[in-house]
Order: structure tokens, then C-alpha cells, then sequence
């Protein structure tokens, strides 16, 4: 059997958004231990609530206070939480309609077992220790047995409203690259760029994805590409990636090398980065123990001619 190659991947970046005035509202309340929703013009009251209503797509504005108690419409037990879950521990996704609401709302509920949870279970909200304006102000929802706590009236109407917020967002995944693909790493690790020709269109492709993107036939015959290329187009980079060391400004570019009908994307070095140009004539640069090219230079040969590249863009 071949060696089936995977490597562990990792997505991340944060999303910065600005808040309207009901979303500002509702995260604000939080973070001063006050549930606000929203009530439509027909007199529902919708928790979390919404700038539109979802039925008659009404502006809705008319914020109301709902009680931090309710009842638990459904739920679902969390057998492994996951980084950055509500809970550590085993604990209930539930739906929970608070008292004076209309609509429920999803949070984590701290029990010791799913045979400690069922629907019409009365809960109350476990505010977090420090609160910053987020859904996570709400720590968990836990067991209440007691009175239906009144809400105090708030209009929605604070001192100090957020107006934005950075919510983290990341992607954890296993990544097989296949039978193609596999084959252009391990070349690679000689120090070769293999692709694979369409039987039908004839194109190289690189890297190779096992089948046409152009026919959507599959593709098994290996070619042999570069090492020289020549860059199609380009970009300058002025942000500094997170654990990427280096330093900015530099150029990322997209390199058709020589016999290959895709382009492919790579580092640009050895030029200042205001100098790099389409039509670029580059050479890949590797250093000890890489499997993949760190960069790639200028060769010092002319210039492509347009035309024999134009194609690529």
C-alpha cells in the first residue's frame, strides 16, 4: 500500500463587525446582566433579538427586558466538548425560552448527566464572572427550581453602547491530499514540480488534482514542469501574517512555470518588492531539508513576451 500522507490544518483569523442599534443593545445588556429582545408589532417578543422581523420583514426597533429564567424547549447532550465550547465538562445544548419571550435561545446548560435534563425543565441564566459584551457573558444556563425571576423593565437605552465586536473564527481539519496530489509532494521532496496532462485537452495541470477541471476527465499521465517560470500576476502583502515570519512589505505572485497551463501561487524574494512586474522571468529558491520551494527569484533572463502568458491570468 502507499503511503496515505495527511497533515493536521488549521484556518484562523478574526471578524471584526459593527453592531446596529438592536444587536448593540442586546450584547450590551449582557454585559450589564440584562437580557433584552425585541417585540414586533403583532406583540412577540423574539429572543436574541432581531433587526427584521422574520415573518413580515418589518424593521423592528421596540426593545423589552425578558427574565434571565425560563424553560427548556429542546435539547441535545454534548458528550465531548470541544475547545472553546461554553463548558469544559459534559453539558446539554439547550433551547431555552425565557420567561416573557416567544422565541428560545441556544446556550450550554451545567448538568451532571443527560439523565438530569429533559424538556420543560426550568433553568436560569449563570452570568460570567467578567462580562466584555458577548454572547459568552452568559456563562451556561443552570437547574432552577424556584419563582420566575421579573425582569426589571430596561428600555435598552445604555451609557456606554459597543458598537463592535471581534468574534474569532477558526476551522480545525485533517487534510488527505489523494493519489495526485501525493505524487507532487513527494516530488517535490526531490526537488522536482510534477503535474498531470488532460488526455483530452492536453493542458498540464499543477498542481495536479487527478482529474480535468477544464472536461472533468481523470488525468494519470505525469509531467515534469519548470523549474523556471514566469509571474502572471502579483500582489504586495502589507499585513503581517500571525506566525509567519516575515517581514512586510513582499510580494505573493502567481507563477505559470515553464510547461504548465495553471499558474500556481509562491513568494517572490531577491527583488525589492516594488521592482517585481509581470512577465518576471523566476527560479525556485530551496533551503536545507524543505519539501517545497521557500521562495522564488528572478533568473535575470528578459522578460516574458505577453502573449505567452496571457492565457494563464
Amino acid at each position: 500500500m502507499p503511503e496515505v500522507l495527511t497533515a493536521p490544518l488549521v484556518v484562523e483569523f478574526p471578524f471584526t463587525r459593527s453592531l446596529g442599534p438592536v444587536q448593540s443593545a442586546f450584547l450590551t445588556g449582557l454585559r450589564e446582566r440584562v437580557v433584552l429582545g425585541v417585540k414586533t408589532t403583532d406583540g412577540r417578543t423574539l429572543v436574541p433579538p432581531v433587526e427584521y422581523d422574520p415573518v413580515t420583514a418589518e424593521e423592528i426597533r421596540d426593545l423589552v427586558e425578558v427574565a434571565p429564567t425560563g424553560t427548556v424547549t429542546t435539547w441535545a447532550w454534548n458528550h465531548e466538548p470541544r475547545r472553546g465550547q461554553p463548558l469544559t465538562t459534559p453539558f446539554a445544548w439547550v433551547l431555552v425560552r425565557l420567561d416573557g419571550a416567544d422565541t428560545a435561545l441556544l446556550h450550554a446548560l451545567d448538568a451532571p448527566g443527560p439523565d438530569a435534563v429533559r424538556t420543560g425543565m426550568r433553568v436560569r441564566v449563570r452570568w460570567a464572572a467578567e462580562r466584555t459584551g458577548a454572547i459568552t457573558d452568559i456563562a451556561c444556563f443552570e437547574p432552577y427550581d424556584g419563582e420566575p425571576e421579573r425582569p426589571g423593565g430596561h428600555s435598552g437605552a445604555f451609557a456606554d453602547p459597543l458598537t463592535g465586536i471581534v468574534a474569532p473564527a477558526r476551522l480545525d481539519y485533517t487534510y488527505s491530499p489523494g493519489r495526485a496530489q501525493s505524487d507532487y509532494i513527494h516530488a517535490l521532496s526531490d526537488r522536482r514540480t510534477v503535474g498531470e496532462r488532460c488526455p483530452s485537452c492536453r493542458k498540464v495541470y499543477v498542481p495536479p488534482r487527478g482529474a480535468c477541471p477544464t472536461c472533468g476527465v481523470a488525468t494519470a499521465e505525469q509531467v515534469e514542469v519548470g523549474p523556471r517560470g514566469t509571474v502572471t500576476t502579483f500582489c504586495i502583502v502589507n499585513i503581517k501574517a500571525k506566525n509567519l515570519d516575515i517581514e512586510v512589505p513582499y510580494v505573493y505572485a502567481h507563477i505559470a512555470l515553464d510547461g504548465a497551463d495553471l499558474a500556481l501561487h509562491a513568494r517572490i524574494g531577491g527583488i525589492p518588492y516594488d521592482q517585481v512586474r509581470m512577465g518576471l522571468r523566476v527560479e525556485p529558491v530551496w533551503t536545507e531539508g524543505a519539501r517545497y520551494p521557500d521562495h522564488y527569484r528572478p533568473t535575470g533572463e528578459p522578460d516574458a513576451d505577453y502573449d505567452t502568458f496571457k492565457e494563464l491570468l
